[in-house]
């Protein structure tokens, strides 16, 4: 075939047309082998048809492929900051491996600090997620580069963020102090970083903030090794503990108060400092809480001695003289599901803080053993416990107000846990011993414990519901039924207030596993020979009744009231209307309220009843306080028409001082029930009489409710009269219908003045909840 041959394209020829081809190709961009026919120029101007951006950043980027990791680290460094702000948010974390390689490996100190800031301020507002994203990327970053960088490059964009504006950046950097915190020289944990720490708990005012801070002030504490910085971190824990959230609360004992307890252990200063510290301040508040004590605080010590207990017990079994026996061979003993109370946080779990499950098993199997049979010589940490801490808290116990459900409550609890740590041994034998000897339970010490002793003090409802009920088995039943049957018999024979029994009942009454026990202390009350006792176990039932079921109120708290209610001495009978009154507002059994009503008709309508003036008081005292909750046939069928006949018989009393006493109960009964919705016939023949017999009383001996009980007379009688009185809506308080706006504020103006209950005559102008 004749025309033109094609050269062989590896020949010598070609190769030198490559050759020169190449040299044009560098000003090119790019090409292929050309024809020996076309010039440079022209071949240069032909392929300025392709477009391309060289000149451009990205363009100039692109031209360059990156050929070492060198060239890649610096490319990554020059790109990546153009392209975070282009991705959308919710990717975002998608470019953390990036920044973080790049950062971990660029040699330019600059770009390494822009692509950290980049990192930090990714996301906006990062959520928990991915706040996780980027703790996860610093420490392992941090794992990368060491100590040195950490500080120098890492913390620097902590501090930059420790006041901004979101939240959520805020508590990036509490995070990231604690999750570096291996991570970095020890000096700066002590110092930068504690103080980093410091300024977010005391200043930021977002309760996530301030618990993250806890957390990772509880991490620092683990890694902490300055013993100079033990009294600022115990400066911190009271903060922490003392904080207005309950998280950051929550916090402390789950994380700060164990890592801080374990540093404390290992300094020596968990016997003679920390425990003893908190003891001081329950002890300083009690001393100026007589007029009024901050059960806030209370509550903020006692909860942090409590939530110690584990770290004190694993002391006392690591410092035990059988510890070094304690190797871990053979079969390993079990340990009891319930052995130990449930800690709050893995931190609380003596076996975490022992090492393992596994050694605590062993450990405490010599601790029992060594307890029954050889007993604690030369084990100077139990010793501590026992011969200090016991009767130190004892002593305090003794000063806390009986009356004070909450500081009871509080004690009771930490007993409880107290106990059950150290376990029934201990229990038995180191601690019921201590609380016995103060107790002195026994009839020849009548006067001296019961009359003015420690039998009226608290001691005797957290010995009952914190150390007898910490083991159920029937021998520990019967001793805290032998306890309070003692108790109720001690105090009434004494004449001695029943504060610390009825403690003891509202204490261990709010756990039905306790009703059934309690109905037998009582039960021996009833059939007590003493009348004073039979007494005090009436007015006890009164307690018992809103929590325990119907079942036990008619099968075992009825009878007994019924039988007392026939007891030959008054005192006792009357006693029993307290109880009968709360049975009455609690129970909606019809046939068990028919009984009640019919021995609270015997009461009041029996003749040999007439004149007795106390039990007329603790009636009228009775209905007053369980009227507005009561069933409303038996509030208008009972209790309004004998209330009326109450206020006619008391216009007949002679003796000015019990008339005045009646009547004063008698306003406050007419008050409270003036929060219920009261008919118009009951109003025409019961609660309108009985106001008019009332006032008569007042007219002579008591001026100020005399003018009250005008007003409300008055405008009683016009409504009625006019008709005009609407169904009202729920219950709406008829004082608050009847009373003009110039009665009400001249009704509490003097309400200040009088000398009768101040908060339930404020209800008069309330609707009833």
């Amino acid at each position: 075939m004749k025309g033109k041959t094609w050269g062989n394209p590896f020949s010598h020829k070609d190769n030198s047309v490559r050759e020169t081809n190449n040299q044009t190709r560098s000003s090119a961009c790019f090409g292929n082998t050309q024809s020996g026919k076309l010039s440079p120029a022209f071949h240069q101007a032909l392929l300025s048809f392709c477009r391309m951006s060289a000149d451009s950043r990205l363009g100039s980027e692109v031209s360059r492929i990156a050929d070492s990791e060198k060239s890649v680290m610096l490319m990554l460094g020059r790109c990546l900051p153009h392209i975070v702000p282009n991705v959308l948010l919710a990717k975002r974390e998608e470019l953390i491996p990036l920044i973080l390689c790049t950062a971990c490996l660029h040699p330019e100190p600059k770009e390494r600090d822009q692509l950290l800031h980049i990192l930090f301020n990714l996301i906006k507002r990062p959520d928990d997620e991915q706040r996780q994203m980027i703790l996860t990327g610093c420490v392992a970053f941090a794992r990368h580069v060491g100590p040195t960088r950490v500080e120098a490059e890492l913390l620097p964009q902590c501090w930059e963020q420790i006041n901004h504006k979101y939240p959520e950046r805020r508590l990036l950097v509490a995070e990231s102090c604690g999750a570096l915190a291996p991570y970095l020289p020890k000096e700066i944990r002590s110092s930068l970083v504690l103080s980093m720490l410091q300024q977010m708990l005391m200043e930021d005012k977002a309760d996530l903030v301030r618990e993250a801070v806890i957390k990772s002030l509880g991490i620092i504490m683990g890694y902490i090794d300055d013993p100079d910085k033990y009294q600022q971190g115990f400066e911190l824990l009271l903060s922490a503990l003392g904080d207005p959230s309950e998280r950051v609360v929550s916090a402390t004992h789950q994380v700060f108060l164990p890592a801080y307890a374990a540093w404390t252990t290992e300094l020596g200063n968990l016997q003679s400092h920390l425990i003893p510290t908190l003891l001081s301040k329950i002890e300083k508040l009690l001393r100026e809480g007589e007029h009024g004590l901050d059960e806030h605080k209370l509550h903020m010590y006692l909860s942090a001695l409590q939530s110690l207990i584990p770290s004190l017990f694993a002391l006392v079994l690591q410092n035990a003289p059988f510890s070094s026996k304690a190797k871990l061979h053979g079969e390993v003993p079990q340990i009891e599901v319930t052995r130990f109370p449930r800690p709050m946080s893995p931190l609380q779990d003596v076996s975490t803080i022992i090492g393992s499950r596994e050694q605590l098993a062993v450990l405490l199997q010599l601790y029992d053993y060594q307890l029954e049979h050889e007993g604690t010589t030369g084990w100077e940490t139990l010793l501590w416990v026992v011969n200090q801490l016991l009767p130190q808290l004892i002593e305090i116990v003794g000063k806390i107000n009986v009356t004070s459900t909450a500081c009871v409550h509080e004690f009771s609890r930490f007993f409880w846990r107290l106990c059950r740590t150290f376990g029934k041994i201990f229990t038995n034998t180191k601690v019921k011993p201590q609380f016995q000897e103060i107790l002195r339970l026994s009839e020849e010490n009548i006067d001296s414990s019961a009359g003015n002793g420690v039998l009226t003090k608290a001691t005797v409802p957290i010995y009952a519901t914190g150390v007898l009920t910490c083991y159920i088995q029937e021998e520990d039943r019967k001793l805290l039924v032998g306890f309070l049957e003692d108790v109720m018999t001690l105090l009434s024979l004494s004449h001695a207030p029943l504060d610390s029994l009825k403690a003891s009942f509202v204490e261990l009454g709010a756990n039905p596993a306790y009703h059934e026990l309690l109905l037998t202390v009582l039960w021996y009350g009833v059939v007590h020979t003493s009348a004073l006792v039979r007494c005090t176990a009436a007015r006890m039932f009164e307690l018992l009744v809103k929590g325990v079921n119907e079942t036990l109120v008619a099968q075992r708290v009825v009878p007994a009231l019924i039988t007392l209610s026939s007891d030959p001495e008054i005192s006792v009978r009357i006693a029993t209307i307290p109880a009968f009154g709360t049975i009455m507002e609690t129970v909606i059994q019809r046939e068990l309220l028919e009984r009640v009503k019919m021995q609270l008709a015997s009461f009041l309508e029996d003749p040999q009843y007439q004149d007795q003036y106390s039990l007329h008081t603790e009636i009228i005292k009775t209905f007053g306080r369980v009227g507005p909750n009561a069933e409303p046939r038996f509030r208008d069928e009972f209790v309004i028409p004998h209330l009326h006949k109450l206020a006619l018989v008391n216009n007949l009393q002679i003796v000015d001082s019990k008339r005045l006493d009646i009547a004063t109960h008698l306003f406050e009964a007419y008050s409270a029930l003036s929060c219920c919705f009261i008919s118009e016939d009951l109003m025409v023949n019961h609660f309108l009489p009985g106001l008019r017999c009332l006032r008569t009383d007042m007219e002579h001996l008591s001026p100020e409710h005399e003018v009250i009980l005008s007003s409300m007379i008055k405008e009683c009688e016009q409504k009625v009269e006019n008709k005009t009185v609407q169904e009202p809506q729920g219950s709406m308080s008829i004082a608050a219908s009847l009373v003009s706006e110039d009665t009400k504020t001249k009704f509490l103006n003097k309400m200040g003045q009088l000398t009768t209950s101040g908060a339930m005559l404020a209800n008069v102008f309330q609707r009833k909840k």
